[in-house]
């Protein structure tokens, strides 16, 4: 009889599993197979499972089984060290709870992630007396869905309980995680202002970070739709990212939730690694460790600044009207449309200043269930195919350009390519001091190592159909199929602006180029007054 399927954190097939069923009246061993698949020749009823793997955290379950079984799947999480911050985003004074996986005594403290590392707080050694009571536990089934709940036991002692309080200057934080042979893991701390203190306002794009976090074995890349029903065994053979001819990721209307109760290893940051560093790796280059760099660019040059993770502002903790200028930056490709359009009508109806230092944003819509659980609302990518581009985003599919706010909109040329941009209005005031002239190149060096090549890249906007009619086109990317990124501003009737730079990679040029800095200094300059 098939059981069900035993796979890892990441929905990978485990073989040799130990697999013991107990009750009154049976005492049965088995092994899972290459598969991961558990067959075992028992009756129907209720046993005590225990699933054993050298690496791996032991685990005992109560299982009833029934006439007519659906195949049940196992859950293991492998030994190491993983953690994140419940909530991932608080104010200023306001608790988080740090949850941490370690199968060995760790050592734990607090960071600020500004133009430099700060310590803002040792936390602590922890350990516990019972054999491997540090290890989490994940629940069974699809906790991608659901979060993966760490902490749920073995924390009720109001002496063991693990918060701590926000500090009360807002900024990107890192909790470090050292274990006692040497491993580390740093995770992401996003802590907004009690009440504003500055006339900028910076987002984190900690929407855009659940949708790749893989961690579960779905991201709204890898099984964007829902968990097949076996665990993968070869990736390039089984998923449809890989083995789909027209590469279309999105084929249907439904999409499971993805929780962000969930540990990020994408967005670690090596222990050893400053703010001048070359980013390495492919997710880093995109999301958190890239965002520092504008956090640490924005203290270098001396302009104050409130961080707020997206997710903050659908839910309210971001006020706009605080704020003169709002910046978003790097990769923000996935917003809900209730941010959309609050900051449509700030910027539009209540002369609000945008600054977009990105590229692919603002691409796809979210809906939120709840304040942990989102869905991510790709649509057909077939349908948006065909449009022969009257839709220019699954974003537009469901309301309307993002072109129309930001004067740009991400289109796939040029794609994976980096490249520096080249002068097209010196004249225009966003080229104060630079000393460039029409057709010089500028935004040449750039600290993104995944797409080496300047500040034009990765993934770039241009403008559109859609953009509004006084857009200004100030500098180009010189990316090749004329796919390079398109420098915008435009101006609303009641005193707003937008400035785009349509580029993932601007920000990783911010601390290493002058001219980029240059630029971005003279617009928040200008729109912060």
């Amino acid at each position: 009889m098939l059981i069900g399927y035993v796979s890892d954190e990441y929905y990978v097939a485990m073989p040799n599993v130990q697999i013991e069923f107990q009750n009154e009246t049976t005492s049965l061993e088995v092994r899972s197979r290459a598969s991961g698949a558990v067959h075992a020749n028992i009756e129907p009823g209720t046993y005590q499972v225990t699933l054993a793997q050298k690496g791996f955290g032991a685990k005992r379950l109560e299982l009833t089984i029934e006439e007519n079984w659906a195949p049940y799947h196992f859950r293991l999480m492998r030994d190491g060290l993983l953690g994140y911050a419940w909530p991932k985003c608080v104010r200023s004074g306001e608790k988080s709870e740090f949850r941490v996986h370690s199968d060995e005594a760790y050592k734990l403290s607090l960071w600020r992630y500004g133009f430099v590392k700060e310590l803002a707080q040792p936390i602590g050694w922890f350990d516990e007396h019972g054999p491997r009571a540090t290890v989490q536990i994940t629940p069974d089934g699809d906790y991608t869905q659901t979060g993966v709940q760490w902490n749920r036991f073995g924390y009720a002692s109001p002496h063991h309980r693990q918060f701590i309080t926000a500090p009360t200057r807002s900024g990107l934080y890192y909790f470090h995680a050292k274990s006692e042979s040497g491993k580390f893991f740093s995770f992401p701390w996003v802590v907004a202002p009690a009440k504003p203190t500055a006339r900028i306002a910076v987002l984190a794009s900690d929407i855009t970070w659940n949708a790749y976090n893989n961690f579960g074995g779905r991201s709204n890349y890898i099984h964007p739709d829902t968990l097949p029903p076996t665990p993968t065994v070869n990736a390039r053979l089984e998923l449809r990212r890989y083995t789909d001819p027209d590469h279309i990721n999105y084929d249907c209307q439904d999409y499971d939730a993805l929780s962000f109760d969930r540990p990020e290893p994408i967005n670690q940051i090596p222990e050893n690694e400053e703010i001048t560093s070359p980013i390495e790796g492919r997710a880093a280059c995109h999301l958190a460790p890239a965002e520092w760099r504008l956090f640490g660019w924005l203290e270098r040059e001396g302009f104050a600044y409130d961080l707020y993770a997206e997710t903050q502002l659908h839910f309210g903790t971001c006020n706009l009207d605080d704020y003169n200028v709002l910046i978003i930056s790097t990769h923000p490709e996935y917003w809900s449309s209730e941010m959309y359009y609050r900051v449509k009508k700030w910027v539009f109806e209540r002369g609000g200043r945008l600054m977009y230092l990105g590229g692919n944003g603002l691409n796809c819509d979210v809906d939120f269930l709840d304040e942990q659980t989102c869905i991510y609302r790709n649509e057909d990518d077939r349908r948006l195919r065909a449009s022969n581009g009257t839709l220019e985003s699954r974003f537009h599919m469901r309301h309307e350009s993002e072109a129309n706010l930001l004067g740009v909109v991400y289109d796939p040329r040029g794609i994976m390519t980096a490249a520096p941009y080249q002068v097209v209005e010196a004249d225009h005031w966003v080229f104060s001091g630079t000393g460039l002239h029409r057709g010089d190149i500028f935004g040449t060096a750039c600290q993104h190592q995944r797409i080496p090549g300047g500040a034009s890249g990765h993934e770039t906007d241009k403008i559109s159909a859609s953009s509004p009619p006084n857009t200004q086109l100030l500098a180009k990317g010189n990316n090749a199929q004329d796919g390079g990124a398109e420098m915008v501003l435009h101006d609303t009737p009641k005193g707003g602006s937008v400035f785009s730079v349509g580029s993932i990679t601007w920000p990783s040029s911010l601390l290493v180029d002058d001219h980029v800095s240059t630029i971005t200094a003279n617009v928040i300059r200008r729109f912060q007054d």
